[in-house]
């Protein structure tokens, strides 16, 4: 039930004449019954404590004493303020009512900060009940219609919400000296549970299923046995780590716990400006693996090409409609000798180029002059020379990590194997023989995957380094040059790597320039910082 339907459930009442027949109390000559609400701040203490017990007992004693008789109990297990139709006691208490309107009640609550911790809910709420003609009974606190009672109510339902906020400063303040202390404060991660240590606390410790699972999943991500995210979910569905849902429904959440540095032993908390440190828990991860990981996931980041790109129309879906701003489609047209291939805007309703068609050789051509337009100026080499440089060192640190992380999987996975072989020797029980069986099977294959990713050396590394710096320079100083020489799914990335974004073209005016930053300008307007500054550096 929504806010609407709880606030305006019962109509108003009107005579024949069409006036409203405001009932400002219900009659009194019927039997009223009692309907007890009671609350708690969180599930632990409704489950841990006997809060909920405690406030019922108060008051059905308190209904016996004034002769109502009990018909319902309600309880709530909700923190803080809000909305006061989120509470699901709450709002099934107010359809209980409305579903017998012929009934007179009173609603008997423990204290006036049960019923809400928030000035314009608690106001909200009590028209809520005037208007069905309910009577609230507090226990702590006696409800008075007059000025200074209202008043007084306003004041109580203030200092409720007071306590409250202030509550909740101090559970954020511990929390984060927790967070900085190197501590999870919150509840467990997945596959991690909670732990009291005389020397900690609580402290966050991880499942043998999640060693079992997860653990040698993020490693194999890591080493490029599992290519893909999904390969990882796949996985995690096999050994029963989830199993509830299709393995493509956790791919958000394994693309969190790839983020997160938690899982290598770390603790960061953004929202709160607790920067990355090392905590007290056990990682299932070393740094190392989570590097590299954060850096395949980065790899990842990278716009698919369409499948229906085609050699004919490279420029297909990449210019934009300058009425509509909507990106272009291209076809052959057939002639009565010959095909020509046009491209056009598809939009039925856009107001410039609906019925247009641009010739193909003219967009491509006016495309080839745009190029070598934005073509690298002289004595930038130079600079583009060491950005490559220090990526490419960036690159072997990368190689150079996942090798040896390679090397260490490769050690365990032969150890394992080894002792899996001694295992099925040994046992005497065919059917413990059989389970070591298929686990050395799985341990063999895992062995010779990694076995299959031997390392590069620095001499064959030194020969692609060469190639795609030199590729890269030609892409920069002669893109008009490089286009030609490259097949369509490198001419879409050859686009991308020079422009921001699309670009658009214009009947009249051709292509559309002059928001769009390329690459070359990025360079040449930074070397030209770099040497105004070194030149103010020298006078």
């Amino acid at each position: 039930m929504n806010e609407k339907e709880i606030l305006y459930r019962k109509p108003p009442k009107r005579n024949r004449s069409g006036r409203l027949v405001v009932h400002n109390s219900r009659d009194r000559s019927e039997k009223i019954f009692g309907i007890v609400y009671c609350r708690v701040s969180s599930e632990t203490q409704k489950r841990d404590g006997h809060g909920l017990e405690s406030q019922e007992h108060r008051c059905r004693d308190f209904a016996k004493a004034k002769g109502y008789e009990v018909e319902a109990v309600f309880q709530d297990s909700f923190t803080g303020g809000g909305d006061f139709t989120k509470r699901p006691a709450m709002a099934k208490m107010l359809s209980y009512i409305d579903s017998k309107s012929h009934r007179n009640y009173v609603v008997i609550f423990d204290d006036i900060s049960r019923l809400a911790r928030d000035v314009g809910e608690h106001i909200k709420l009590r028209a809520t009940f005037r208007r069905r003609s309910i009577d609230l009974l507090c226990l702590n606190y006696s409800f008075d219609d007059s000025p200074e009672g209202e008043f007084a109510e306003v004041v109580m339902a203030g200092n409720a919400e007071l306590f409250r906020k202030q509550n909740r400063r101090q559970v954020i303040q511990k929390q984060k000296a927790r967070l900085e202390a190197g501590y999870w404060p919150f509840g467990p991660r997945t596959g991690y549970k909670h732990i009291r240590s005389r020397q900690h606390g609580v402290l966050a410790v991880p499942t043998e299923q999640v060693k079992r699972t997860l653990q040698p999943a993020l490693e194999m991500f890591a080493t490029g046995l599992l290519q893909r995210k999904i390969d990882v979910c796949r996985f995690l569905a096999e050994k029963e780590f989830w199993k509830k849902q299709k393995p493509e429904k956790y791919i958000d959440k394994i693309t969190n716990i790839m983020l997160d540095p938690f899982y290598c032993g770390d603790i960061s908390y953004e929202r709160w400006e607790v920067s990355r440190r090392k905590g007290h828990h056990e990682g299932i991860i070393s740094a190392e693996t989570y590097e590299i990981i954060q850096r395949r996931l980065k790899r990842g980041e990278v716009a698919r090409l369409r499948i229906d790109t085609s050699p004919d129309f490279p420029l297909r879906r990449l210019i934009l409609c300058e009425g509509c701003k909507k990106p272009m489609t291209a076809a052959w047209s057939q002639g009565n000798t010959k095909r020509y291939g046009y491209y056009f805007c598809q939009n039925k309703e856009c107001p410039i180029c609906r019925k247009c068609t641009f010739r193909r050789e003219k967009v491509e051509s006016d495309f080839i002059l745009l190029l070598k337009r934005n073509r690298l100026k002289k004595g930038v080499e130079k600079l583009v020379s060491l950005a490559f440089e220090t990526a490419w060192k960036e690159e072997m640190e990368y190689s150079v990590g996942r090798e040896r992380l390679i090397a260490e999987q490769a050690k365990k996975a032969k150890e394992r194997v080894r002792q899996l072989i001694d295992l099925v020797v040994d046992t005497k029980r065919e059917e413990l023989k059989a389970a070591y069986s298929e686990q050395l099977e799985e341990a063999y294959k895992e062995q010779k995957s990694l076995d299959a990713l031997k390392p590069m050396t620095s001499t064959e590394l030194a020969v692609p380094y060469q190639t795609a710096l030199n590729k890269s320079m030609l892409m920069l100083k002669k893109p008009d040059k490089a286009w030609k020489k490259m097949n369509v799914f490198e001419k879409q990335q050859l686009f991308f790597f020079i422009f921001e974004e699309k670009l658009l073209y214009s009947k009249n005016g051709g292509y559309q320039t002059a928001e769009n930053a390329c690459a070359t300008r990025l360079f040449e307007e930074f070397a030209e910082q770099n040497t105004r500054g070194c030149g103010g550096a020298g006078n």
